[in-house]
């Protein structure tokens, strides 16, 4: 009988946690719509609030700056508004100035059309140049502007944090709004919105182990962007639809079971680094990419000089071990990382770019199954090349 397969892709979505699942059950099994009256609408009422204050409480908010998505895309493109409320009043957003190691949502604009859209620099670890953004913020108010930033928490291919409270500090003092897409971060490390000081944050309930087509959007600070999806007055006139309440309550059990878990990321940063010294010695020859940088404890990018990473994840696929190559974005294409691209990494080793995400749940067993696998896979693919 063959070994079960085994996840490594938690970056890409993480296994559905079974306190989601019975929380989700829980409401399928009731009636009611949280914009109504009755007993039924009210009692899924109470079910949406209590996990806007569960959400909000994972990242230090208050939950009335919750917006429930359809997920972290949403949320991004919704943010990224060339038009805001800023204390009631609607204010033009002149420039869009995004790190060129952001998500495809945030990298393609939002609403904003191409030509008003600008590109931060990053160094040769994915860190965000701080000179970069001051010099472009410069140059948005000397033209009487207001500029639009958005550099996430955490990258989702090196596990790179990037340091979001200088980023916020800096835009605010030319006078510019910052968005930060907090989703790989979430669960796995300690987030502060408010020590943040970012104005609008993103988060995703499948990346905790939730539902998929779950998403937030936080807003603080008093600036709003204007609302994406228009219609009825639900989520506070700020997102229009009925509220899906199962998703909603397998959102926030995900959120309370993550949060929960962020004490037990120094053994997952533990698997990592473990991971990490055992493949380096069976290929001394292999890229670490961002290997002295500030990283999520549960994220490893690498590459093999001369081993295609399609070639590569279709061979642990066969072997049972699921990894990837990049981000699970790119309509189940093994495309060549813009992230690495970015980063200034050598085009051979750019198309060889792996990533292996692991969770709470990983263990000593998985780590010791990997470590074996990769000796056999990758010493089969080098003799190749």
């Amino acid at each position: 009988m063959p070994a079960p397969r085994l996840y490594l892709d938690y970056n890409a979505t993480a296994p559905l946690r079974p306190e989601v699942r019975a929380a989700m059950l829980d409401v399928f099994d009731r009636v009611g719509n949280a914009s109504s009256v009755h007993a039924e609408g009210r009692q899924a009422r109470k079910v949406v609030e209590a996990a806007r204050a569960d959400v909000a409480a994972l990242v230090g908010a208050r939950a009335a700056g919750v917006t429930f998505t359809s997920g972290a895309t949403e949320a991004n493109v919704t943010a990224l508004s060339p038009v805001v409320r800023r204390l009631g009043r609607e204010v033009e957003v002149a420039r869009l100035l995004v790190s060129g190691i952001e998500h495809p949502s945030v990298l393609r604009g939002g609403r904003f059309p191409a030509e008003r859209v600008g590109t931060i620099a990053v160094d040769g670890d994915g860190i965000v140049d701080l000179d970069d953004l001051s010099r472009q913020l410069g140059d948005v108010a000397a033209a009487g502007g207001t500029a639009l930033v958005a550099i996430h928490l955490a990258n989702n291919e090196t596990g790179v944090i990037e340091p979001v409270a200088a980023a916020a500090r800096i835009t605010h003092e030319f006078g510019g709004i910052l968005h930060c897409d907090a989703v790989q971060a979430a669960g796995r490390i300690a987030i502060d919105a408010v020590a943040l000081d970012v104005d609008f944050l993103a988060l995703s309930a499948h990346k905790l182990g939730g539902p998929q087509g779950m998403g937030a959007l936080i807003t603080l600070g008093g600036i709003e962007p204007v609302p994406l999806v228009v219609g009825g007055g639900q989520e506070g006139w700020r997102r229009a639809g009925t509220e899906p309440v199962a998703g909603i309550a397998g959102f926030a059990a995900a959120v309370r079971a993550g949060a929960a878990e962020l004490g037990e990321m120094a053994a997952v940063a533990c698997h990592r680094d473990r991971l990490q010294a055992a493949l380096q010695a069976v290929t001394p020859h292999a890229v670490i990419f961002a290997e002295t940088a500030p990283r999520l404890p549960n994220t490893l990018g690498l590459a093999v000089p001369g081993v295609a990473a399609e070639t590569a994840v279709i061979a642990f696929d066969l072997a049972g071990i699921a990894l990837s190559s990049g981000s699970a974005c790119s309509s189940g294409k093994v495309a060549a990382s813009h992230v690495l691209k970015a980063m200034g990494v050598d085009a051979d080793i750019v198309r060889g770019g792996l990533r292996i995400s692991i969770g709470a749940a990983t263990t000593n067993a998985d780590i010791d199954r990997l470590i074996a696998a990769w000796a056999g896979v990758m010493g089969a693919l080098d003799r190749r090349n």
